[in-house]
C-alpha cells in the first residue's frame, strides 16, 4: 500500500505516503528530512495547475518574494559581489547559520547570539555546552560554528607551519590569541619545535578550573621525546584577562625547564594569554 485507501473515482483526493528514498536527511537543524525535489516533496499528488492569472499577479508587486529564499539569495550574492567586508557580524553568522537551517530566518537568532555572548568570535569560541543549551540552536547548528572554529585556527596554524616560529612572533600571538583568549578555563598547551624551530605539533595538555590548570613536567617532557622535538614553548591562558604570572606559574616553568634540560629539550619561552594581552617570560627575564 502506498498510503491511504479512496474511493473509486476519488483519484484527486488520492495521496499515497512518499517511500523513504524519496528524502534525504541534509545538514538541517533537528535532522529535518529535506525534499529532494518538488516532486519528492509531494509524493505522487495531482499538480493542480495555479488560477488564470495568479503567476502574473506576482511579477506586479514590489516584492515578488518575501519569503526566506529570496532573502538568502540577496545575501549570498551580497557576500559575492561585494565580498565579506560588507557584511556586519550578525549578517555573517545570520549566513553560517543558513547551513544548519535550510528554511526559516536566522537573523534574530544570530544577533541574540551576539547579545548573549558578546561578539561574533565570542560566539564562535563559546563552550559547546552552552551553545547546545541556548533556544534556538541544535546539534547541527553548533557543529557549523565549531567547524568555523577550528577552520580558522587551522589556517592560522598553517601559515605557523611554514617558518621557524621564533621569526614570527607576532602572527604566533595572534594564533595564540584567537585559540585561548576567549577560554572560559584554564588551558595548557605545549607547542614543539624541531632543530629548526618549525612547529611539529600544538597540544592541549591539560584543562582545569577557571583558575588552576595542573601540569605535569615529565610527562610535557616524555611527549616531546615521542614526537622528537628538540625545543619547546608553554602556553597557557587566564581566563581573568590578566596575563601576569602567579608564583605556581614561576615554579611549574622552572621545574620544566630543568627536566627538558637533562634531555637537551630546550624551553624558549611560556606564553600567558590574557583578554587582549599577553605576558612572555622570556621577554621579561624570567627564563635566565
Amino acid at each position: 500500500m502506498f498510503g491511504r485507501s479512496s474511493p473509486p473515482g476519488d483519484d484527486a483526493a488520492w495521496t499515497p505516503a512518499p517511500h523513504p528514498a524519496e528524502t534525504a536527511r541534509g545538514f538541517a537543524e533537528g535532522g529535518a528530512a529535506l525534499p529532494l525535489s518538488p516532486a519528492a516533496s509531494s509524493g505522487f499528488t495531482r499538480a493542480v495547475p495555479p488560477p488564470s492569472g495568479a503567476a502574473d499577479a506576482g511579477a506586479d508587486l514590489p516584492f515578488p518574494s518575501t519569503g526566506p529564499h529570496g532573502h538568502r539569495a540577496r545575501m549570498r550574492d551580497k557576500l559575492l559581489t561585494r565580498g565579506p567586508g560588507a557584511l556586519a557580524d550578525y549578517e555573517l553568522l545570520e549566513m553560517l547559520l543558513f547551513l544548519a537551517m535550510p528554511k526559516g530566518d536566522t537573523k534574530p537568532l544570530a544577533k541574540s547570539l551576539i547579545n548573549r555572548f558578546g561578539s561574533f568570535a565570542r560566539v564562535l569560541a563559546a563552550p559547546q555546552p552552552e551553545l547546545l543549551a541556548t533556544r534556538g540552536l541544535g546539534p547541527h547548528s553548533v557543529a557549523a560554528l565549531k567547524l568555523v572554529q577550528a577552520a580558522a585556527l587551522r589556517m592560522q596554524q598553517a601559515e605557523l607551519i611554514e617558518a621557524p616560529v621564533l621569526n614570527n612572533w607576532d602572527r604566533l600571538m595572534a594564533y595564540l590569541n584567537a585559540a585561548l583568549s576567549r577560554e572560559r578555563v584554564e588551558q595548557f598547551r605545549v607547542l614543539f619545535l624541531d632543530t629548526r624551530n618549525r612547529l611539529l605539533a600544538d597540544e592541549a595538555q591539560a584543562r582545569g578550573t577557571v583558575n588552576h590548570t595542573p601540569v605535569y613536567p615529565r610527562e610535557v617532557v616524555k611527549r616531546a621525546l615521542d614526537l622528537h622535538a628538540t625545543a619547546l614553548i608553554l602556553v597557557h591562558n587566564h581566563p581573568s584577562g590578566d596575563p601576569t604570572p602567579s608564583a605556581a606559574d614561576v615554579e611549574m616553568t622552572k621545574e620544566v625547564k630543568r627536566a627538558g634540560a637533562v634531555l637537551s629539550i630546550v624551553l624558549h619561552d611560556h606564553v600567558i594569554i590574557g583578554n587582549g594581552r599577553w605576558f612572555s617570560f622570556r621577554r621579561e627575564g624570567l627564563l635566565d
